[in-house]
């Protein structure tokens, strides 16, 4: 066997001489083709730019090769084309396979519809069957190379029936500037992230929408080019595919609250009747995914704005994440990542849960689940602050992760106001009454020395205390 290969080797060296690349070309012919690049005594020329939009076949033309030559004319070139290291197959006549150029410029850049340069290189293989030496090897080209993707503006927004208003003696037409509202977007680009969103009421049955994209409403010209909508007048579909070419105007059919959900990668659209829970409750790590005990309370039923605060903990190591249940211990219509296109503050994103990025301990949480953002703060201090001292610096309160709650002992509290707050500032704070404290309540009014805080909702729907 070692034989044979090495009667391979000679035979295919006896084609080749011995530079770096087994290539005995003199100089390269020339092409009438300016951008021709030698390769070996062939050449290779670059293609126009290609419009991956326009190819319907399953291999591209990316280049014209004049293949370079053997002095054994029993041997043909098979060839590959390299891309920052990576070699795809391509044929003698320049073509490589649509699929591999599209992953690639995909992979490398995204999809946004825009002319990519790779730079490329040729090399020529020769094969016996058992052995294969490389022949030559081109000079750099470029294939020029736009991907295949829809037109996706940097941003859109809702005009209709339901947007119109009366300020004072004013009506503001829904259909303006003034009344359109915008959807939400994430910060990613939006051919990485195509899904906008936006929650609304509408008073009255059939109300008549449109979608306009942002550059329409810079410029002042709403009627513009690139307005979206369905493709039938009227349409009421909950569900169906919109078209920036003669868009038409949908129809939400009866009164009530909405989320329109668009995706502009494929141009389709969803709207969701909205009916609020008054809860919604985490599940995670912290209890090992078996209980959904702490909770956060409905604060505005037209947005979908859930506050308060919850204790996230990673006891068997699995990682400090979590979802939200619309129904305690129901997987039906969970509320995960996929809900929100923005988090702030410690709320991140892993994969399809829900994470924070301060490790243990209690956060204040901000859902807007019409919004789809999603807000942590860590809880690094929970003071209280009042007559009692002054109103100058806080008292600090320990937290008891076996009894769910903030502690604090001896803190001499009096009856003429104090009040709790978060890292030392007045941004979340709590008041009102002992067994109901809500955001920004008024002072309260009790003495005591012990006091103890449950803000979870574990064990009740409140958030309340005890002063002894």
């Amino acid at each position: 066997m070692i034989k044979k290969i090495l009667l391979g080797m000679t035979l295919l060296m006896g084609m080749v001489s011995c530079t770096e690349d087994f290539t005995d070309w003199g100089n390269p012919q020339t092409n009438s083709q300016k951008e021709a690049v030698a390769f070996g005594n062939g050449s290779v020329a670059p293609v126009d730019v290609i419009n991956l939009a326009d190819v319907n076949t399953e291999k591209v033309k990316v280049a014209s090769i004049v293949a370079p030559t053997s002095s054994n004319a029993a041997y043909t070139p098979n060839y590959k084309i390299n891309f920052d290291g990576q070699s795809f197959d391509i044929d003698a006549d320049g073509n490589m396979a649509t699929a591999e150029l599209t992953s690639y410029i995909v992979d490398k850049w995204g999809k946004r519809p825009m002319e990519r340069d790779i730079d490329a290189t040729l090399d020529a293989w020769v094969s016996n069957g058992s052995t294969a030496v490389k022949m030559a090897t081109s000079a750099t080209f470029q294939v020029k190379a736009i991907p295949e993707a829809p037109v996706i503006e940097e941003g859109y927004y809702l005009v209709g029936d339901m947007f119109t208003t009366i300020e004072g003696e004013t009506e503001i037409n829904g259909w303006t500037k003034e009344a359109a509202k915008a959807f939400k977007h994430s910060d990613k680009d939006v051919y990485e992230d195509p899904i906008f969103t936006i929650s609304f009421e509408t008073t009255k049955a059939d109300q008549y929408w449109k979608i306009i994209p942002k550059k329409n409403i810079d410029s002042g010209d709403l009627w513009a080019a690139g307005v979206v909508g369905p493709k039938v007048d009227g349409d009421d579909s909950m569900t169906g595919l919109l078209t920036n070419g003669d868009a038409k105007a949908g129809k939400i059919a009866k009164a009530g609250k909405y989320k329109l959900t668009i995706n502009m990668m494929d141009y389709s659209y969803t709207l969701e009747e909205v009916n609020y829970d008054p809860f919604i409750y985490f599940i995670g790590a912290t209890d090992g995914w078996t209980k959904a005990e702490q909770k956060l309370a409905l604060v505005d039923d037209a947005k979908g704005v859930y506050t308060g605060y919850l204790y996230c903990a990673d006891p068997n190591g699995w990682g400090n994440q979590f979802k939200f249940q619309r129904v305690a211990g129901s997987w039906d219509n969970e509320i995960n990542s996929g809900a929100f296109s923005t988090f702030s503050g410690a709320a991140t994103s892993e994969g399809g849960n829900i994470s924070v990025n301060a490790g243990e301990g209690v956060y204040y949480f901000d859902v807007n689940l019409g919004e789809g953002t999603i807000t942590a703060t860590k809880v690094e201090t929970m003071g209280m602050i009042g007559t009692f001292n002054n109103w100058d610096g806080d008292a600090v309160m320990t937290w008891n992760a076996e009894e769910y709650c903030f502690e604090a002992t001896n803190v001499g509290v009096t009856a003429d106001g104090w009040k709790f707050r978060v890292n030392g500032g007045w941004d979340i704070n709590l008041g009102g009454s002992l067994n109901n404290l809500t955001a920004g309540g008024s002072d309260l009014k009790v003495a005591g020395n012990t006091v103890k805080l449950y803000p979870t909702r574990k064990t009740k729907d409140n958030i309340y205390c005890t002063v002894e």
